[in-house]
């Protein structure tokens, strides 16, 4: 919303209270700059009752009138700011009244008091640089051409006998006029800055909402998603087992219960807003493991799991993220690879990391995937190019698929915010 569009919409609302909540910057900084300009108005209207006392004469020719004139422009600019202290908001409106009220009451102010060789010419400056900051070029412009036609009566007037020579009367009309131009120029060009600085700030506040809502999708992907295909495998093997082993199928049913707990007791905490346990340095391997086994030993199938050196040390966010990536990787063979045999490489050099799951399942259409909606490996992806390295894809219809990454060894990764607890995990 540009400044005018927030006076318009604007109104002048009384109250003491809640002073300046639920306002926007742009009108903040309007109420702001129309407390300023009262106060000024104030001020004048005080060294002008000043100047009169201190010389007198410049009332001599009608006193009562000079007197009358200041005494009821101070009142005036003693209510607006009142108001203008009180107000929450101003209007657009309340702008135009005043520029309104500004003009005749120093012209009677400027009559009054000595006519064209007044010293309160210079008060014309003032309606005009409020006009011109409230209204840009034209609105100011307008003003002084109001200005210099009311002071050219005056000028002209034939009850004075000594008027202010025309060339001194046309400088100063110039003059007015300048700056009301001068001031509408400044006025019109702080007006596109700060509608530009909105702009950007909506366009900003726009990219931290769709990445907040990218960063929940990943802590549901991570947490409740991930429980709930680890669940579903689980029930798979639980039906296996259902006549042939019953003790397979306690302990099954025993692992699906805790899984549930702990997925529960996380969901809890992170619609509380707390962060969840964090993750545990140098435990990388043992958590692949555990992920392997349910491959092995529930779905039967032959599993490779390859490191080099045995013991990685990495970063403990490299290595939480290495860890989300591959346990992905993990859950899509065990749900949809349909494949015998599943190999899994991590190992690490002085310069990078590389890593990769293989399978020999059924494969798929990567294009049609990710049409689809294949939020896992978007969510791969994007935590390799989060960590600086790259990703890679290979799959086919009937030919399996292999999903590999290499991350700068050396480049820390940036910060995290605990997407998953090493309970959510586990297995599932």
């Amino acid at each position: 919303m540009g400044l005018d569009e927030g006076r318009k919409t604007a109104s002048v609302t009384p109250s003491r209270e809640n002073s300046g909540t639920d306002m926007t910057p742009e009108d903040q900084w309007l109420l702001q700059k129309e407390r300023m300009l009262a106060w000024v108005r104030l001020g004048f209207s005080i060294a002008a009752i000043l100047v009169i006392q201190l010389n007198p004469a410049r009332a001599a020719k009608f006193p009562l009138l000079s007197h009358l004139s200041l005494f009821i422009f101070f009142l005036y600019s003693l209510l607006v700011v009142y108001f203008v202290r009180r107000a929450r908001i101003v209007s657009r409106k309340f702008g135009l009244i005043t520029t309104c009220l500004d003009l005749p009451w120093i012209s009677l102010v400027v009559f009054s008091t000595g006519g064209s060789r007044t010293p309160f010419f210079v008060y014309y400056l003032f309606p005009v640089i409020t006009a011109g900051s409230r209204y840009g070029i034209k609105g100011g412009v307008s003003v002084a051409l109001i200005g210099v036609v009311l002071y050219g009566f005056i000028r002209f007037s034939p009850i004075w006998e000594n008027p202010l020579a025309i060339d001194t009367f046309i400088i100063r009309s110039i003059y007015l006029l300048v700056l009301a131009y001068i001031f509408g120029f400044i006025s019109e060009f702080e007006r596109n800055q700060n509608e530009r600085l909105i702009a950007l700030y909506r366009t900003a506040g726009e990219a931290a909402a769709r990445e907040e809502r990218r960063r929940i999708a990943r802590e549901l992907h991570d947490r409740l998603l991930q429980v709930l295909g680890s669940l579903t495998l689980h029930l798979e093997t639980c039906r296996r087992h259902l006549m042939s082993s019953p003790t397979e199928l306690a302990r099954e049913l025993e692992l699906m219960e805790e899984v549930s707990r702990g997925s529960m007791k996380e969901i809890r905490q992170f619609l509380a807003g707390k962060d969840v346990q964090s993750w545990i340095p140098g435990t990388l391997v043992e958590k692949l493991k555990e992920e392997i086994a349910f491959l092995r030993d529930g779905l039967g199938m032959k599993v490779v799991f390859e490191t080099n050196p045995e013991d990685l040390n990495f970063f403990p966010e490299v290595e939480q993220e290495i860890f989300l990536i591959l346990a992905e990787g993990i859950r899509n063979i065990a749900r949809h690879s349909r494949g015998s045999v599943a190999e899994i490489q991590l190992r690490g050099s002085r310069t990078e990391i590389v890593g990769s799951v293989t399978d020999n399942g059924v494969g798929f259409d990567r294009d049609g995937k990710r049409e689809e909606g294949g939020y896992g490996l978007t969510t791969m992806e994007e935590r390799v190019k989060r960590l600086g390295g790259e990703f890679l894809l290979e799959t086919s219809l009937g030919k399996g698929a292999k999903i590999s990454f290499t991350i700068p060894k050396n480049t820390p990764a940036r910060p995290l915010d605990q997407r998953s607890g090493p309970g959510m995990l586990e297995r599932g």
